[in-house]
């Protein structure tokens, strides 16, 4: 895309808005098959949109005139742009199950197993706003192969996606056995009542309340008061005494389980934004600003997709400036420990990332969601390369690229420059 631009003599943002897809040309087919086997079909998304958030985040339009004055002053800066769409939420399913103690407390569980990612954190997000109760009354388990013995795992970017839809159905399916039981405790019907704070009461008429864990004790129709939750549920009279306490279409207890299995995989996106300074003697390359703008859809926790960026973000900058697996011509791996292998330093990742979000709902799942696992790092390389381009004048065609490579480039160009256009 800068080759293209740079040819036309165009504005690099002007090229890729060229070639956008458009947003009312969503859902976009490919006609292609994706990884997961289903047709590669791009879900939602709004480029254009990104693209202008992004331009504003970063001074894009004004960063001529900064390139003309550090270039006054002797100093080479340079502004990079990249744009991807990362496939996200691969299938083939994920369970969730939810289960309403007689405290109140709500227990969660799904299959796949998180690696820090925040899943408890976002999970309860997602039930506390389903069933209307405080985040704190509820506890999230992954890995749980007693309530989830059939899981697929944790990867591509599809732990929200899977699990989070799976345990936001079954958590609708316990709400629906909450009203249904509650109507039937307060003699009303379940449209009339909503859950607020974990308490289920009838709309305009808060006085008419019963909490969620008497509901729990009203769930398991035996006639026992052990505890304070099953005391106050003695002054509930629940069911018709002519059919048999539990239905045969029901089970005691007040929980949930469902499975969410997609059509096909979503695809998050995001274009990403980097300034850099090249010191004109030694060809070390500074990073002074970062600028990220993302979709993933739906945001469940702005705080957490933003925490996967940031990572992402520290792990593109290694792979494009710093990390390598290097061999000798015996094929002998050379920096095999980390007294060899160079890595980024918090002195080295950008102090500041800028982020910005753009939330354009996945239609394929019940929570509109796209994934974001991999949001930070994607176009590490390539947004690099473009700065560095721009710094310098001359094109990147190999990353990740060292100081010293950065330095022989310019001889190189120097020397070419010096030979004339037909040496």
């Amino acid at each position: 895309m800068d080759a293209i631009a740079a040819y036309l003599g165009k504005d690099r943002t002007e090229v890729r808005a060229a070639n956008f897809i458009q947003p009312d040309e969503f859902p976009y087919d490919h006609g292609l098959l994706f990884q997961d086997g289903r047709p590669l079909i791009y879900d939602s998304g709004d480029f254009p949109a990104s693209l202008e958030k992004l331009k504003a985040l970063v001074d894009w339009d004004d960063f001529e005139r900064i390139r003309d004055e550090a270039r006054a002053e002797g100093r080479k800066v340079g502004i990079g742009i990249a744009c991807y769409v990362e496939g996200t939420g691969v299938g083939p399913y994920e369970g969730g199950h939810v289960h309403v103690e007689t405290s109140g407390k709500v227990k969660v569980s799904t299959g796949l197993t998180s690696q820090g990612q925040g899943h408890q954190t976002a999970f309860a997000q997602i039930v506390a706003d389903e069933l209307g109760v405080p985040f704190e009354d509820v506890e999230v388990v992954t890995g749980d192969t007693r309530r989830s013995p059939y899981s697929v795992g944790t990867f591509a970017s599809r732990a929200a996606v899977m699990s989070g839809s799976a345990i936001a159905l079954a958590a609708r399916k316990t709400r629906e056995k909450v009203l249904r039981i509650a109507a039937d405790a307060l003699e009303t019907t379940p449209e009339d009542l909503e859950i607020v704070n974990g308490v289920v009461q009838v709309k305009g008429a808060p006085g008419s309340r019963i909490e969620l864990g008497t509901i729990a004790v009203l769930s398991n129709p035996l006639r026992y008061a052990f505890d304070e939750a099953s005391k106050a549920a003695t002054q509930f009279v629940v069911g018709d005494p002519s059919k048999p306490p539990v239905a045969e279409d029901d089970e005691p207890g007040l929980e949930g389980r469902d499975y969410y299995s997609p059509p096909r995989s979503t695809f998050a996106n995001g274009m990403h934004a980097v300034v850099v300074e090249t010191d004109p003697d030694t060809a070390e390359i500074t990073i002074l600003r970062y600028a990220v703008v993302h979709d993933c859809g739906n945001l469940i926790n702005p705080l957490i997709v933003e925490g996967q960026v940031h990572g992402g973000v520290a792990q593109g900058v290694g792979g494009a400036l710093y990390e390598r697996m290097a061999y000798n011509e015996h094929g002998q791996l050379e920096n095999a420990s980390f007294m060899d292998f160079l890595m980024p330093y918090v002195s080295e990742v950008p102090k500041r990332i800028e982020i910005d979000h753009l939330e354009t709902p996945s239609p394929l799942n019940p929570l509109g969601l796209k994934g974001a696992g991999e949001a930070g790092v994607i176009p590490s390389a390539a947004v690099f390369a473009s700065a560095i381009e721009d710094a310098e004048g001359f094109p990147i065609t190999s990353m990740p690229i060292s100081p010293s490579e950065l330095f022989a480039l310019r001889l190189h160009h120097e020397q070419k420059l010096q030979e004339g256009p037909h040496a």
